[in-house]
């Protein structure tokens, strides 16, 4: 099988075009390829008046190997034509069951259900270990109804919201499922695969920048724990861990504490919280895990019509099925030595109250499959660095985030409305005291105010210098009525928690920190991969394999 790059065809290209593209490439007759198959499908809309589909392609060819000889041999410098690489995963443990039947067998402890931890604990189930998943909050229907009490109501429940329960704070999101990290392995293929299995929709498989929208990952997640279940896996829903059992002297884990004052036993434990697990953080501080200050990003999420943002990057070709719903990546270095990005843009989509705590007001961004709601909306965030903006201590970034959480939840009126500015005011340096044209999506409503008052000065200075460049990328982009909302604090997590070669904690074995909340993903695709491998290292642990490289 070969892969072929970079085959570039005019967005109204005919469905034979293709086909002829690859026979084009390589030079061979159309009876010559045997089959083929899309493996990736983006667009390159640099010149909006010649916007181009670019394919990835998999192909099988009589003589394949005489093919890639000469191609080769014509293009010497050239890399679009490849063996298709092998993407096929396998267990590292495939008598788990076994082990799993033996006396005194501890059953691994997966902790947080959302994207590393029902992935981790889908591979630890399939290999016939048994793990218990701990969620503190609840199953992902129950966890909707509760999120929409905060949206709807103005009623927060803290361990059960955006942030906490089945499915983890991607659930409420885009559902985007790519990543910029280093795949060797493809395991983000096999992230993908299990999500279709679930019932994502196939595109996802194809599409260069893939997404799922919140209701389709909430059946998903359902689906994902029957089989997990089914392979002999346990979940555990409102059960939040609140100590670790460590031996005496190794520091080894024995078992984790609950909430209630239950004692699970168990000598592997994936940590696999969230961004927003700041009691868990601090419990692990104060078992004495080492942990360390890692830079993290704040700022506001803005509105604009998905229409504007359409025109501007493609032009006449705007409202394309084959297109869909514009997104944009934006970055900008800032005067003050800040960098200004556009973070989990969300194309026809909502911005969504997002805090986990009383009295803090946090913003996201979400988005339906369909990405048909009438705004576009991103956050844009600057900088933050350990040392400079906090503390370089551990729990120091959780603290600044939480004081303008607070900020915000005043400026807003202190009922979690959050606090809004038209664009045209922020730039100018003056309260809003009304809004536009762009309706704010935000529930359970905003404010207008003055976001000055609820972000750092150095924020605000790099904000107000980035808008402008930005609109010189995206016309509009600085529209007087599009609607900036505060604040956007949980880009990441503030803190990492380091792991060692075998994936455990630098200085508590047993310990396996992991995802988002311990610093090592940034997203759902990023996550679940993280989740995998972690898996793959318990089981390694449980069967006294070597480890093996992360």
């Amino acid at each position: 099988m070969l892969r072929l790059t970079e085959l570039r065809l005019p967005l109204d290209h005919p469905p034979e075009a293709l086909e002829n593209a690859i026979c084009a490439r390589l030079a061979i007759p159309r009876d010559a390829l045997e089959h083929f198959s899309v493996f990736k499908r983006g667009h390159d809309a640099r010149r909006r008046s010649a916007i181009m589909l670019v394919y990835t392609v998999d192909c099988a060819v009589q003589d394949e190997t005489a093919v890639l000889a000469r191609y080769r041999q014509a293009n010497p410098r050239d890399s679009h034509v490849q063996i298709a690489p092998d993407m096929s995963w396998a267990p590292p443990l495939a008598h788990g069951a076994e082990l799993a039947a033996r006396p005194g067998y501890r059953r691994p402890v997966v902790v947080g259900a959302g994207p590393c931890g029902f992935m981790a604990a889908l591979i630890l189930a399939r290999m016939g270990l048994r793990p218990l998943l701990l969620e503190r909050g609840k199953a992902v229907r129950e966890r909707t109804v509760d999120t929409f009490a905060l949206w709807r109501r103005s009623v927060l429940t803290p361990e059960s919201n955006v942030q906490f329960g089945e499915g983890g704070a991607g659930t409420f999101s885009d559902g985007k499922l790519y990543s910029q990290v280093r795949d060797p392995r493809f395991l983000g293929r096999k992230v993908l695969e299990e999500f279709v299995k679930a019932g994502a929709p196939e595109d996802i498989l194809t599409l260069a920048h893939p997404h799922i929208g919140t209701f389709r990952l909430v059946s998903m997640v359902e689906h994902i724990r029957s089989e997990i279940e089914a392979a002999g896996g346990e979940y555990r829903f409102q059960s939040r861990v609140d100590g670790l059992l460590l031996e005496p002297g190794t520091r080894h884990v024995q078992g984790v504490r609950l909430a209630d004052g239950e004692v699970v036993e168990s000598g592997h434990v994936i940590m696999a919280v969230g961004h927003s697990a700041r009691d868990t953080f601090a419990m692990l501080h104060d078992e004495g895990v080492s942990m360390q200050a890692k830079p993290f990003s704040i700022g506001v999420r803005i509105e604009h019509p998905q229409s504007v943002i359409d025109t501007a990057q493609f032009g006449s070709a705007a409202g394309s099925s084959l297109l869909g719903a514009a997104e944009y990546r934006l970055v900008h270095h800032a005067a003050n030595g800040r960098g200004v990005y556009s973070f989990c843009m969300c194309p026809g989509g909502t911005v969504v109250a997002a805090t986990s705590e009383e009295g803090q007001v946090v913003t996201n961004g979400m988005s339906q499959y369909s990405r048909a709601e009438r705004n576009a909306n991103s956050g844009i965030v600057v900088e933050l660095r350990p040392g400079q903006d906090y503390p370089d201590e551990p729990l120091a970034g959780v603290a600044f985030q939480r004081h303008w959480e607070k900020q915000a939840f005043v400026a807003g009126g202190g009922d979690y409305r959050a606090p809004a500015q038209r664009v045209g005011d922020f730039l100018a340096g003056r309260p809003s005291v009304s809004l536009g044209e762009v309706v704010p999506s935000y529930r359970p409503g905003v404010t207008p105010t003055d976001l000055s008052t609820c972000l750092p000065d150095f924020v605000v200075e790099a904000l107000r210098e980035a808008l402008p460049h930005f609109d010189r990328k995206l016309k509009g982009y600085t529209m007087e009525d599009a609607v900036m909302t505060g604040v956007e604090t949980r880009t990441s997590s503030p803190l990492r928690i380091p792991r060692g070669e075998a994936g455990q904690s630098v200085n508590t074995p047993g310990l396996y920190p992991a995802g988002e909340g311990a610093g090592y993903a940034g997203g759902i695709l990023s996550a679940a991969m993280d989740g995998i491998r972690m898996a793959e290292a318990v089981a390694r642990d449980i069967a006294g394999l070597p480890s093996a490289p992360l």
